[in-house]
């Protein structure tokens, strides 16, 4: 059995591969428990009593190089070290949400909800995006020897307004940060923010709330807290939108990420379609899209099972 792990910035899941090549064995741990990442990976393993010989691992983090540093936990590490801290003979690294691109062509229909649009294109490029601690962006394209994921961080791009009103926020956001990236407002900790500069904008006080706080005072009848998850919807539309027209996925779009199944009936509610097809000229272009979020627990140990084995 191989070794296959999702390294989130709060949370991570640990897995092996059986002969099928199928997740299993799958332990989900918080990372704060441990000071490295090879602390957490050997006592997951002890606790498996399992010694693989290779390994593949999601983080979310950029890697370009032996050096690895993760974006939202104070980790960094070295693959030739870590390698040898694990005792394996093979490791890949890959990006968190290249993880998530490779899984698409294994989710079923029942691990998918979906959001508008057609029928998506057999063979067609698709894309992935997911609010979680960060925004992981990433997407798969068609090739001659199979499928090939694009592995980039396009969650740090730069948020466009599409109102008048959010132009007011990112404004705010960036007189206060310097660049206002998507990942500032769609991601977990971005909901807080986005809540609290919307308090800000009228006049009262910062909040001091988890997401789960700001999505629960929104079902209580909170006006701010409805209109940060109507924001913050409308802007993974327009975001969505882009990657789709960037990567040209006729194949479908999907939401992965902690957020979205979570405030399923929210996002439907809300303007996420109607944004994600209001690109001018390219609006029929975009209505022919599916999108879907995706409601498997683990889709990034199903995209490492993958190439696990290969």
């Amino acid at each position: 059995m191989e070794l296959i792990a999702d390294i989130g910035g709060t949370n991570s899941r640990c897995a092996l591969v059986d002969d099928g090549g199928h997740p299993v064995r799958i332990s989900v741990f918080d990372n704060a428990r441990y000071r490295t990442l090879g602390a957490a990976l050997k006592d997951y393993l002890k606790s498996q009593s399992a010694s693989p010989h290779s390994a593949a691992i999601a983080v979310a983090a950029p890697v370009t190089g032996d050096e690895v540093r993760m974006t939202n936990r104070n980790w960094h590490f070295s693959k030739h070290v870590l390698r040898e801290e694990l005792k394996l003979d093979r490791l890949e690294i890959i990006n968190d949400f290249t993880a998530v691109a490779l899984s698409l062509p294994r989710l079923r229909e029942k691990d998918l909800a979906p959001v508008g649009g057609g029928a998506p294109r057999t063979g067609a490029a698709m894309a992935a995006l997911g609010p979680g601690t960060g925004l992981g962006v990433s997407g798969l394209i068609p090739g001659p020897t199979g499928w090939a994921p694009i592995s980039g961080e396009g969650g740090h791009t730069t948020l466009a307004a599409g109102t008048e009103r959010e132009a007011q926020v990112i404004d705010a956001l960036r007189d206060r940060y310097g660049h206002c990236s998507a990942e500032r407002v769609i991601s977990g900790p971005g909901l807080v923010v986005l809540y609290n500069t919307l308090r800000h904008l009228a006049e009262y006080p910062e909040d001091n709330l988890t997401p789960r706080e700001v999505s629960a005072r929104a079902m209580a009848g909170d006006p701010i807290a409805h209109e940060t998850l109507d924001m913050f919807f409308a802007l993974l539309g327009s975001v969505a939108g882009n990657l789709a027209l960037v990567v040209g996925a006729l194949g479908g779009v999907f939401i992965a990420g902690g957020i979205a199944p979570a405030l399923l009936d929210a996002m439907l509610a809300s303007d996420f379609r109607r944004r994600f097809e209001d690109k001018g000229r390219y609006s029929e272009y975009l209505q022919a899209i599916p999108t879907s979020v995706v409601k498997h627990p683990t889709p990034a140990l199903l995209g490492l099972a993958s190439i696990a084995q290969t």
